[in-house]
């Protein structure tokens, strides 16, 4: 997600800054190359020897006559993104003011002027996020083009953002924003069926391709609303469902400003009339009679027959000719842009085996998950 990314990690001094070895271990593993540059009060928390093992590189502690701040943000200078985390309310209310007394204000200026992408990932107590004067501060950098990882609210802080969240805003800054402007629906994992109050009809499907897939529409500067029974996830509109009704409801809830719609999920074919109380157990057989669900990619189709439309399609054989042939055949039927097949077996599972059919072209695909979604958010730009 980060391949070829040169970052500059701006440390200052919250008590977050201990999270920062993972982090820059994190963004490594996501193919970037990272330099540290930390603030006075950043070395009482974490020491630069520690950065400078999580990244591979000496730490800027001090600007010094070799200008450090220029050689990392000026116009010809090595980064890519300057990325502050965690950010205090004193380092954000002087980025917003240009005042350049720490290493890192001093580079956040520099970065400004040359235009070099800059992620701010705050965090402090809940009370000083809420200062009249640090709101400001954020505003003023947000309209002058910084972007953000939001911190989460818990326990009276604005706790720093996790990592996963902090890679995806950086990839974003970094990535050229393909889809900018566009609102894309994506569905995700499995739905479940109720049988009774406590007993329900699901399958394997663990939503990680779809969140992925969402994910890197996301990264290429999409609008994206994913429909699952997930969790909340602060770069998407998130509609949390559990049904195929519910999923169904979901998206033609957003279809009408929607430019695409990307079916990932793991629709239930079939749903029961579930009974009111539970069922008691036994040792008595119990039959239930299943009833076929409305396909969602024909409904949304129908009401919505210009809307471009992605499929998935599983099968329980590993044969690629198997998979396509069945991929064709939604295809045909559903009028679906492109449609991506894969094996049953990898449910669940970080690494995926696909085939990518478009009319008149086959890709195969072998690796993770997320890689699959930049293909498949690549694929969308094409189609848009």
């Amino acid at each position: 997600m980060l391949s070829g990314v040169r970052v500059a990690l701006g440390v200052t001094g919250s008590i977050a800054a201990v999270k920062t070895v993972e982090l820059a271990h994190e963004l490594r593993r996501q193919g970037a190359e990272v330099r540290a540059i930390t603030t006075p009060a950043a070395e009482g928390i974490i020491h630069p020897w520690a950065l400078e093992y999580a990244t591979d590189n000496p730490v800027v502690t001090e600007i010094t006559g070799n200008i450090e701040h220029v050689d990392l943000c000026g116009r010809e200078g090595w980064a890519d993104l300057l990325l502050v985390a965690p950010a205090t309310a004193n380092t954000v209310g002087k980025m917003a003011a240009a005042i350049d007394d720490t290493p890192v204000t001093t580079t956040a200026t520099t970065a400004l002027g040359a235009d070099i992408p800059i992620v701010v990932v705050p965090a402090m107590h809940e009370p000083m996020y809420d200062h009249p004067g640090v709101l400001d501060a954020l505003d003023q950098l947000e309209d002058w083009g910084v972007n953000f990882a939001e911190p989460r609210i818990e326990e009276g802080k604005a706790k720093i953002a996790d990592e996963e969240t902090i890679v995806t805003e950086a990839a974003r800054a970094t990535t050229e924003q393909s889809l900018a402007g566009k609102r894309v629906i994506v569905t995700s994992g499995a739905t479940t069926e109720s049988i009774d109050p406590i007993r329900t009809l699901s399958n394997r499907a663990s939503g990680q391709t779809g969140r992925e897939v969402a994910r890197s529409c996301y990264v290429r500067g999409a609008e994206v609303v994913l429909v699952h029974d997930g969790p909340d996830l602060p770069w998407a509109t998130v509609e949390h469902v559990e049904s195929m009704q519910e999923m169904l409801d979901g998206v033609l809830a957003h279809a009408d400003d929607a430019d695409a719609l990307i079916s990932a999920a793991a629709i239930s074919d079939y749903t029961v009339e579930a009974a009111s109380e539970k069922i008691r157990s036994g040792q008595e057989t119990l039959t239930l009679e299943l009833e076929p669900t409305p396909k969602l990619i024909d409904t949304v189709r129908a009401e919505y027959p210009e809307l471009p439309i992605v499929g998935f399609k599983a099968e329980s054989s590993d044969d690629d000719d198997n998979l396509v042939e069945e991929a064709r055949r939604i295809q045909d039927r559903a009028g679906l842009a492109f449609v991506v097949g894969n094996e049953t077996g990898v449910m669940g599972e970080a690494e995926t085996r696909a085939v990518v059919v478009d009319t008149g072209t086959v890709e195969q695909f072998d690796g993770s998950k997320r890689e699959l979604g930049g293909i498949v958010a690549d694929r969308l730009v094409a189609e848009l």
